[in-house]
């Protein structure tokens, strides 16, 4: 007589399966997560025409490095915009929501502030007028982090929580595109467009006419992203208690969000935001000195952009995939404590880096190991934040979050050319590494927080 099999417990019956990798795979392949595709290079596109590529132009065109230094402040914008994402949340926009919904709307009616103001500064010549440039980058950012506040929302309400790390990844993959090309991209079109001295008559290096056409293909290219908001499905809404008055109204959309994520989570708020808003320090901090940083150390501008803009950004695509996967089979807060740890470790990279001169080798393998770890990092911590958020006022708590994430870091990361002229490179890039050491004792102390949550 055969033995009799062993005992079930009671609960096993309610665990759910685990899915094998081949189905953890197809998520990627789920139409929500192409759309965050599409949507997420309308996200990144705008971030380097304001940073990284406006400042190169700055540069060439003769604008003293301080000045570009204090330009890096346009990115406050995205710290401040939890200021107006209680608007985005539950403001209507005139004919437009009717016809599209409350999300898409909003996501249509920024990616037009962006396009104009992208036209705007292809439009500007920097050496004659410096003023309208400012103003159009800042038309920019506010149209860029209004665009974010609509799209967290969007992709909040898209899925259910399981499915949030494999969008947050998808996402990312549309953002780091949009970085090539706005990267990368506009650097290559801008040369392609100069007129040789010879033929141009003139001895000086800068021409406006490159970057403008670099800058209006840039506007053309948030068309993918526009015709995806016209294309896709409202998500259902969450239910909005009606307001009788102003007052009422001015409570749901102001207080109330504010109200439930410091009722829901208590005194361990404190801990969630301090966690939030110093999680990515090392790198927004260190990232300000990359450019400086390169062209210091003598390297080309093609290699720069082969490197940091195509191959560097390959990498964190990989990595924000591992990310997504690795939290779908380990969990979230193991791998944004693996990525804090690879984040701060990366910067150290850039130190040893900072010794061996102009070393195209050492440059590869020091941007895969960043951008790697910048990848699984962002991945992890997107869907951290997606987790803390109540659906009901998903743009409000989540525009206030990712806000929190970039108010400080992008603060300290003004002054990071001061730091560099007074200690050098390797001992800044050190320091960048130190300040995520105290991001790993707040990892820790949420995990056993999210742990001890009844229903964690």
């Amino acid at each position: 007589m055969s033995a009799a099999p062993p005992p079930t417990p009671a609960h096993a019956e309610n665990l759910p399966a685990q899915p094998g990798w081949l189905q953890t795979l197809k998520v990627y392949a789920e139409p929500a997560s192409l759309r965050m595709l599409s949507l997420g290079f309308s996200a990144g596109l705008p971030l380097l025409l304001v940073f990284g590529t406006l400042g190169f132009w700055l540069r060439e065109a003769g604008i003293d490095r301080t000045t570009i230094g204090f330009l890096s402040w346009v990115g406050l914008a995205y710290g401040f915009k939890w200021v107006w994402s209680p608007l985005v949340d539950r403001m209507p926009i005139p004919l437009l929501t009717r016809a599209l919904g409350r999300r898409r709307s909003w996501l249509l009616a920024s990616q037009a502030v962006i396009m104009a103001a992208l036209v705007c500064m292809a439009l500007t010549d920097p050496q004659l007028s410096l003023a309208p440039m400012v103003w159009c980058a800042v038309a920019v950012a506010v149209g860029s982090a209004t665009q974010d506040i609509a799209l967290d929302a969007f992709r909040i309400e898209s899925a259910d929580t399981g499915h949030q790390a494999a969008l947050a990844a998808t996402y990312q993959t549309g953002y780091r595109l949009a970085m090539i090309w706005a990267g990368a991209g506009a650097l290559w079109i801008a040369a392609r467009a100069e007129v040789p001295a010879a033929v141009a008559g003139a001895a000086a290096p800068y021409q406006h006419g490159p970057w403008q056409t670099a800058y209006l293909v840039m506007a053309l290219s948030m068309l993918p992203g526009v015709l995806t908001v016209l294309f896709s499905q409202e998500p259902v809404p969450a239910p909005v208690p009606a307001a009788r008055n102003l007052r009422e109204w001015l409570r749901g959309a102001l207080v109330a969000p504010f109200a439930d994520f410091l009722g829901r989570y208590g005194w361990h708020a404190a801990l969630i935001l301090a966690l939030i808003a110093t999680y990515r320090i090392s790198d927004v901090v260190m990232g300000i000195m990359a450019n400086p940083f390169y062209v210091d150390m003598g390297f080309s501008k093609d290699e720069v952009a082969a490197v940091t803009k195509v191959f560097g950004v390959v990498m964190t695509l990989l990595g924000a995939f591992v990310g997504g996967l690795l939290s779908l089979r380990l969990g979230v807060m193991r791998v944004m404590m693996l990525g804090a740890v690879l984040s701060a470790a990366s910067n150290l990279l850039f130190a040893w880096l900072s010794t061996r001169g102009h070393d195209v080798t050492a440059l590869v393998w020091v941007v895969s190991a960043d951008n790697l770890a910048g990848g699984i990092a962002s991945s992890a911590f997107i869907a951290y934040l997606s987790s803390l958020t109540n659906v009901q006022y998903s743009a409000t708590q989540y525009a206030l979050l990712s806000s929190m994430m970039l108010l400080l870091p992008k603060f300290v990361a003004g002054f990071s050319g001061k730091y560099v002229d007074a200690f050098g490179y390797a001992h800044f890039f050190t320091a960048t590494a130190l300040l995520g050491v105290p991001v790993l004792l707040l990892v820790a102390l949420a995990t056993r927080l999210q742990v001890r949550r009844p229903g964690a």
